[in-house]
């Protein structure tokens, strides 16, 4: 019969595993675009002690559907020094642990409820205009979709477990561990997903398509390649980040490898609990996970000592790039290659910026002359970085006449204004309110300084973001680009309210320090509406922005 036939059954199991992958971003994208901003909040605050912090990581992964999410979350607040080393180890173990919980909870009865989901899912969708509501329904019919491709790779896999050739090869993985083990570790790595791994492992095993001692060394091994993700997409990030993060790749896939060894040296398959070789599988990864959490939480002081002995501080002398450019004069007459040049030169802009960024919030907790001296050097070179940007794109010509080199040059000389203007901001506005506070020894109330960096944090957000739609030019990413620049605008009137009431009230340090305060939040207003500005001409391009607001969907 056609049906049974090998390609049909393998383009099958593969179009099944695909959708899950898919569905089990889609929820991810989902809580990300309608909780942020909430999450990231929660996350910077709930790192008081470890177990504060281990909770926070474990019930965002649960959200997330993902620690390598939580991780990606975690590098922005540990680079601008709002989480430190152990408590974010404590985080990612955390979130190491919810994404074992997200496999439980996606092979639960919950599965029953797949037609309801994705029917209220589709209609949120499609009826509500608010973008939040909308994310909500994208959420629903990820998870109804996740179901839904369990079902079908149950049904794809089923000729499988009367397949020779099948049994032969699965039963070879059974007999040689550590070859299931580096292939699932890889699997993981190239869907990004360990969830989407573990379940695809746990549905096989259920199925009698893969061999229970085969499911548990390719679990294990979607341990190792889950913490692998992290190490990959953190390789250029903050050293303090890269300690944490290859701190768990050490912990979980050195972890996974001793189980793995433990489990067949011990003949210890038969000893996983669970009523069925699903549950077992899932029940293994759970444990794992508990296990390595409950062990290493007593640790995590020296292990980060050790982390920081083996991984160095960066060098920042080697970091500057004075003088380098990637402006090219010779292809000015090559209108779409200078452009990209001029591109790539307004992204170093940026990334510069966003250090500064990070480094001047941190002089408001404890001035530091030498670091307000570097941000004042630093916008000294991008002033310099603007003007030869915009002098180059004055430059470019066509051989063509009837080429419109202009309209592009001006949309790209506008964002290195912006970005300048961004830059001026924090050297000369931000650093110069925090050696006010520091000279006037002064301190925020801690209500007032909890808004503060919670807005400070928006901002970096949104900065990051403006990064991101300069690299990819993405009109939807655009799109919410601008909307985040309304939401600020609200964010910071309210915040303004607030102060006031507490000055009304009397409170000391609101007080003495309220003039900082409102300049600081305007400042951080002015620094978003710098990279917000970064959208308009890609909006303009695409349509989708009116004279004086974004046009409707």
């Amino acid at each position: 019969m056609m049906d049974s036939s090998p390609i049909i059954i393998v383009l099958n199991l593969a179009a099944a595993a695909a959708l899950l992958i898919w569905a089990v971003r889609l929820v991810r994208t989902g809580f990300e675009r309608a909780f942020g901003s909430q999450l990231r909040l929660w996350l910077r605050r709930s790192t008081g002690n470890r177990l504060a912090a281990t909770g926070t990581g474990t019930l965002t992964a649960i959200l997330l559907q993902s620690s390598t999410a939580v991780a990606m979350l975690l590098a922005g607040f540990m680079a601008a020094g709002s989480v430190g080393g152990t408590a974010g180890l404590a985080i990612i173990l955390g979130a190491d642990l919810g994404s074992a919980i997200v496999a439980q909870i996606m092979n639960s009865r919950i599965a029953l409820l797949t037609p309801l989901l994705l029917l209220i899912g589709v209609l949120i969708f499609l009826r509500s205009s608010r973008r939040s509501v909308r994310q909500v329904g994208r959420i629903l019919i990820g998870l109804a979709l996740i179901f839904l491709s369990l079902d079908l790779i149950r049904d794809a896999s089923a000729p499988l477990a009367n397949s020779e050739a099948a049994s032969g090869a699965l039963i070879y993985l059974s007999a040689d561990p550590l070859t299931a083990f580096l292939l699932a570790a890889f699997f993981a790595w190239l869907v990004h997903s360990s969830v989407a791994a573990i379940l695809l492992f746990a549905t096989l095993a259920a199925q009698g398509v893969l061999p229970l001692s085969a499911a548990f060394a390719m679990v294990l091994g979607a341990n190792l390649g889950g913490a692998f993700i992290a190490f990959v997409l953190t390789l250029q990030a903050d050293v303090s980040v890269r300690r944490v993060v290859s701190s768990n790749l050490f912990l979980r896939g050195g972890g996974a490898g001793l189980v793995l060894f433990l489990l067949y040296r011990l003949d210890g398959v038969d000893l996983v609990p669970g009523a069925s070789p699903v549950q077992q599988v899932l029940n293994l990864h759970l444990l794992f996970n508990l296990a390595l959490l409950v062990v290493c939480i007593p640790f995590l002081g020296p292990i980060m000592r050790l982390a920081e002995s083996i991984i160095a501080d960066d060098n920042k002398n080697s970091a500057k790039t004075n003088g380098r450019t990637a402006l090219d004069p010779s292809v000015q007459n090559q209108p779409s290659r200078a452009f990209a040049c001029a591109h790539r030169e307004l992204v170093e802009m940026g990334n510069r910026i966003e250090i500064m960024v990070r480094d001047s919030m941190t002089l408001f907790d404890n001035y530091d002359d030498a670091i307000a001296q570097q941000l004042k050097r630093e916008k000294v070179d991008i002033d310099r970085m603007s003007l030869d940007l915009r002098v180059y794109l004055s430059g470019v010509k066509s051989d063509n006449p009837k080429e419109d080199t202009g309209t592009r040059a001006f949309d790209l000389s506008g964002v290195a204004v912006n970005l300048e203007a961004g830059a001026d901001t924090i050297a000369r506005k931000m650093v110069e309110l925090a050696k006010r506070k520091s000279a006037e020894n002064v301190n925020f109330s801690n209500e007032g300084w909890q808004e503060l960096t919670d807005f400070y944090d928006r901002v970096l957000r949104n900065v990051q973001h403006g990064i991101a739609v300069l690299m990819t030019e993405d009109a939807g990413a655009a799109r919410e680009l601008v909307q985040q620049k309304e939401m600020i605008r609200e964010i910071e009137r309210k915040l303004e309210r607030a102060h006031l009431t507490r000055l009304r009230a009397g409170v000391s340090e609101t007080i003495e320090t309220s003039a900082i305060h409102l300049d600081l939040l305007r400042a951080l207003k002015m620094l978003n509406t710098a990279f917000a500005m970064i959208a308009y001409p890609l909006l303009k391009e695409s349509g989708q922005l009116l004279e004086s607001r974004l046009a409707n969907e």
